[in-house]
């Protein structure tokens, strides 16, 4: 019975040794001979050489089992120990060389994807240019796959086995057959040779041969230049000893020893030169970058394994000019391998020519495009600021560590490891304890040196990002919370040193970011792209940090808090503090005492300030406070409704004073300015608090009602009373949603109808600001509203639906065209370089707005409340207005192609009809279409950036852009005169511009939508004079793939070529399409009937 071929052939006992070779097991008796065994050999070649991929063979032959694996399948399932398949390559080499190298030349062949197979004759009779031609006729080209780019783990494992069995065989070699000056000669030659193949498959697998093999020869030669130099001492030694004698056997054998060192080192260096010269001097610089990569990854090798023979500028400079590499890869490999070099203080002296003369290359490279390259050059530029004295500038370090606040995190982290240690960190240096012993002397320091970067690097709204930098680096030192409150307690540093009202600033900041940082455990907003999950030991970490900023802000921040109350800026942030606090420490802890000294200097600030930040953060630590499931919850809770009951005691006697006046209107600005900060604050809290009990409602409608029919408060009144209004109508829908009641629905249903009448009669309101926040509370209210769940039941959504009618939208629409489409015109002023950077900031402050008012209404439209046409108007200003909001409007189109593919398709086509329209009205009708104008010109612009974002993806955007060209072939013949299509339809010039799409259909579908052409257009075309010219250029788009497409089918008998020109021709097509479209009939057939609609 045949036998399955295994992967790890087993050695019989009836087996000679003799009979194993080339990782080959031949079970048979019979075969005494080595001509046997190679006549089995090259059978069982024979066999295989039609199929590279095949694994096994087994043969039956006289009931006999034989069984072959060839070197290439042995390496590649890498099932036998690499030097057990070497030792019996070596063994069989020594009993016949020929047929061992032919083995190992057709492995190298294989492992190139190569299905051709050197002979015996081929390998005796042909010269080596001949050999490789054969081969190269017998590679597949039209297959660019090849093992060492195949994908997986298999094929992961195979290159490394690859570079193993290289490795190998030169240490196993390297004391008997390596200096035979065949076996060496050979493989060189064969490699050398294929490395210069125009087949790629061939040039990468013998380029990586050639330099593993040279990377295993230097460590050849660097161990024999080891032995000669102890041969040498031996020599000198023993001739010391010996002199005044004649002779002496020992000294003659060390002699002979030491020059057969030198010969071997010599025939060493001879082929060391052969594979530099011959291979990496020619694909260092290959077309391929994975050739130029591996170039350059084995070269550093060299210079860390043998630096006394490649740390030179000889070879240096090889490394210097790929890090001008255009692919990421090469300029990778450059890096880590510099890395390499430079981690080393005894190699850095010998680097001085290369340092000076690269690096201002590498200084820039951390603003490299691909994030990795900007990783490691940063932590090459690290290593170099270590181990070389003085080579970074103070203008190369500034420029580097500003990176810290870069968004991608695994840069910002290197670069924070080089601010701490360039400048936070004095590790070695003797440290300064200030005067009087004070305990936080070296934290101290650190901190004072922070705070001065973080201001002069004038970036100070980005604090938590150069925390984050830094937090891996400098974390004990970030989480000394007791030094940092003390040094904001005491009014003067014990060395006398008083901090700057911008160093107390800048150190709340960073106080607070520390805390976010260890409470949350992840970056930032903006530098990752989402929360991590965090391991259990750091949860634990978390866990004991929150512990511990508890325990010491509960007694530190009520102090911290009377202290700068007057400070709007220091007391928002440390009003943030309490939000990461865990809450249980009050309790347990009996801290109650606190808590309230706390709950004192919250009220004392809030009836202090009317800043809007600072009061949002005294209602938001309010909130946090008052969780119901805490034990402090009653406490924090009696608190709050006495803070709201004095609030709401302001407002009243402010408000029954108002409207106590016959005119109704204060004209005293102190009184408006108590108004103002009394309303600001009643909302802060409205926003995180239920305050329905207050009655504010009516107070504030009022109020609205009020300036709707008089228009005559001020805006510091209007914008507050609408922001409580609206937030009173969402407690109250909230409250309804949990218990719906009819009667309730339908007040509440009137109610909402009445406030969506106010904020649209404020559209038209006077002041821009009040416009703009009607506007924005109007979208998030009809938001709301369209998503409103009351628990299923049909009744109350019924009650409460309130979808905009056409004139809201239309309404809304004009909004959004005329504050943020329309440009306002800019009047040419001298201004001074502070006045430039006012005016600077007040434009981004209102682009910034204007950005808000267009994501607002952009909701409204993924979302369906309203109609997805109103989006053309959006999108007409996708290319003009690119740079102000295009993100916004890419990402609305991506989002409602997302809801509805042909809804969107039909919306930009849309657009594109409005454009053109607007286009032809404007243009002369007697002298045509202009394509040269500017207009047409930015439309077709406009199409093509429309078509790039359909992406790569031709089968998932299919229906979209077939529907794209219906609906334009459609517009473009509408108005045509003659049922025959010969006359000149009004709007043919826009199949210019939805030829932009032509790219992104597929084949077939290019074949329907000509055909769906062909519908609008008579036989013979009409195709006499320029104006036609339109439905030529439409139709070359449809047909551009044709003609090469016939012509690879023709060859193949497939399908025989035709022109572009005729109809049957095409028709001759469409009947032969099935041969190569057969995967895409159904989705096709369905496309044909849509488009046929």
């Amino acid at each position: 019975m045949s036998r399955q071929l295994i992967e790890n052939p087993v050695h019989d006992e009836t087996v000679p040794e003799s009979a194993v070779q080339n990782g080959s097991c031949v079970r048979n008796g019979n075969l005494k001979t080595p001509r046997e065994k190679r006549k089995v050999r090259e059978q069982c070649e024979n066999v295989r050489r039609n199929s590279s991929s095949s694994r096994r063979v087994s043969q039956l032959q006289n009931g006999e089992v034989v069984e072959a694996v060839t070197l290439f399948e042995v390496v590649s399932m890498g099932k036998q120990a690499m030097q057990s398949v070497v030792d019996d390559w070596v063994e069989a080499y020594k009993q016949d060389r020929n047929v061992a190298l032919l083995d190992l030349i057709n492995f190298f062949i294989q492992c190139s994807g190569c299905q051709g197979m050197v002979t015996a004759e081929m390998f005796q009779s042909l010269q080596k240019k001949d050999v490789m031609q054969k081969m190269t006729e017998t590679f597949d080209e039209d297959n660019e796959d090849y093992p060492l780019i195949r994908t997986g783990p298999y094929w992961k494992k195979f290159k490394a086995n690859f570079c193993e069995f290289i490795a190998v065989l030169v240490q196993q070699c390297q004391c008997s057959i390596l200096y035979d000056s065949y076996l060496m000669d050979t493989i060189i030659s064969l490699l050398t040779g294929l490395a210069d193949s125009m087949v790629r498959a061939f040039r990468h697998t013998s380029t990586l041969a050639a330099m593993k093999l040279l990377t295993a020869v230097v460590s050849v030669h660097l161990n024999l230049d080891v032995n000669k130099h102890n041969a040498q001492r031996l020599y000198e030694v023993e001739k010391k000893r010996i002199s005044g004698k004649r002779t002496n056997y020992r000294l003659d054998q060390l002699e002979r020893k030491r020059k057969e060192y030198e010969h071997k080192l010599l025939e060493i260096q001879n082929m060391m030169n052969a594979i530099f010269k011959g291979t990496f001097l020619n694909r260092y610089r290959d077309v391929i970058p994975e050739i130029r990569a591996t170039c350059i990854e084995e070269i550093c090798s060299w210079i860390k394994t043998y630096p006394d023979a490649f740390l030179n500028d000889s070879y240096l400079k090889y490394i210097g000019w790929m890090l001008y590499d255009k692919q990421a890869e090469v300029r990778l490999k450059c890096l880590v391998g510099l890395q390499g070099i430079y981690s080393r203080k005894e190699l850095v002296s010998r680097m001085d020519l290369f340092t000076s003369r690269f690096k201002d290359r590498i200084v820039s490279m951390p603003l490299d495009k691909d994030h990795e390259v900007a990783v490691q050059a940063m932590k090459l530029l690290m290593l170099m600021s270590q181990n070389c004295e003085d080579v970074l500038s103070a203008e190369d370090c500034e420029t580097l560590y500003q990176f810290v606040y870069t968004t991608h995190r695994p840069l910002a982290v290197a670069a924070g490891e080089f601010l701490y240690k360039r400048l936070l960190s004095h590790e070695g240096d003797e440290e300064i304890q200030p005067k009087g012993g004070g305990k936080f002397g070296a934290s101290t320091d650190q901190l004072k040196r922070l705070i001065r970067f973080f201001l002069e690097s004038e970036l100070h709204k980005h604090v938590a990002y150069l925390i984050d930098s830094l937090w891996d680096w400098a974390g004990k030192f970030l989480k000394d919370w007791e030094c940092m409150t003390a040094l904001l307690l005491k009014n003067t540093e014990e060395d006398g040193e008083e901090l700057s009202d911008a160093h107390e600033s800048a150190l709340i900041e960073i106080i607070l970011a520390t805390v976010r940082e260890a409470a949350e455990g992840h970056p930032p907003v903006g530098r990752g792209a989402a929360k991590k999950i965090l391991s259990v030991k750091e949860k634990k970490i978390q866990s004991e940090d929150c512990t511990k900023i508890t325990e010491h802000f509960i007694m530190v921040l009520p102090q911290l808090l009377a202290k700068y109350s007057t400070d709007a800026q220091k007391v928002a942030n440390l009003l943030q503090i309490p939000q990461y606090y865990d809450l249980d420490v009050y309790s347990m802890g009996h801290l109650e005492k606190h808590l309230d000294a706390l709950l004192r200097e919250v009220k004392d600030i809030v009836m202090k300030h009317s800043d809007i930040s600072v009061l949002e953060a005294s209602s938001r630590t309010y909130y946090v406070l008052c969780s119901e499931e805490m034990a402090i919850y009653s406490q924090v809770d009696c608190a709050r409704t006495q803070l709201v009951d004095e609030m709401m005691g302001q407002l009243n006697q402010l408000l029954d004073g108002f409207w106590q006046k016959e005119e109704g209107f204060c004209t005293d600005a102190g009184e408006v300015s108590r108004m103002h900060s009394a309303l600001r604050r009643v909302a802060a809290f409205h926003n995180a608090h239920d305050l329905t009990k207050w009655n504010l409602y009516d107070k504030t409608l009022k109020l609205l009602v009020f300036e709707m029919e008089h228009g005559s408060l001020p805006v510091l009144m209007i914008l507050p009373a609408l922001q409580c209004t609206y937030f009173s109508l969402l407690w109250q829908l909230a409250a309804v949603s949990e218990n719906p009641s009819k009667e309730t629905l339908f007040a509440l249903g009137r109610e909402l109808r009445r406030f969506s009448q106010i904020c649209m009669c404020f559209l038209h309101h006077k002041e821009k600001d009040v416009r703009e926040k009607a506007f924005m509370i109007l979208c998030d209210w009809l938001l709301i509203l369209s998503h409103q769940d009351l628990n299923n039941n049909e009744e109350a959504v019924g009650l409460l639906d309130y979808l905009p009618s056409t004139s809201l939208q239309e309404k809304l629409l004009l909004f959004i065209q005329e504050h943020v489409f329309l440009e306002e015109e800019e009047e040419s002023k001298d201004l001074t370089e502070e006045e430039e950077t006012k005016d600077e900031s007040c434009k981004l402050d209102d682009l910034h707005k204007k950005r808000s008012l267009l994501a607002a209404y952009c909701k409204l439209i993924v979302y369906n409340v309203v109609e997805m046409t109103t989006a053309a108007e959006i999108y007409k200003h996708y290319v003009k207005s690119y740079n102000d909001f295009g993100d916004i409007i890419k990402e609305t189109l991506s989002r409602t192609r997302h809801n509805n593919k042909i809804q969107s398709a039909k919306t930009l086509i849309l657009c594109l009809q409005q454009l053109f329209q607007r286009h032809a009205e404007s243009q002369d009708s007697s002298s045509g279409v202009d394509f040269s104008s500017a207009s047409f010109t930015n439309m077709k612009e406009l199409a093509r950036r429309f078509s790039l974002t359909f992406g790569w993806d031709q089968v998932k955007s299919r229906e979209s852009v077939a529907m794209i060209h219906k609906e334009g072939i459609e517009f473009a013949f509408q108005g045509a005169t003659g049922v025959d299509g010969k006359c000149l339809p009004p709007n043919l010039s826009f199949l210019l511009i939805i030829s932009e799409f032509s790219n992104k259909l597929l084949k077939p579908d290019k074949r329907l939508v000509y055909t769906y052409l062909q519908r609008y257009i008579a036989e013979p075309l009409p195709c006499r004079g320029d104006e036609w010219q339109p439905l030529i250029w439409y139709r070359s788009s449809l047909l551009a793939n044709e003609d090469e497409e016939s012509s690879v089918l023709g060859s193949s008998g497939e399908w025989t070529p035709v022109g572009t020109s005729k109809m049957p021709s095409f028709k001759r097509k469409l009947s032969n399409v099935a041969l190569v479209t057969w995967d895409l009939r159904a989705p096709f057939e369905d496309l044909v009937r849509f488009l046929a609609f």
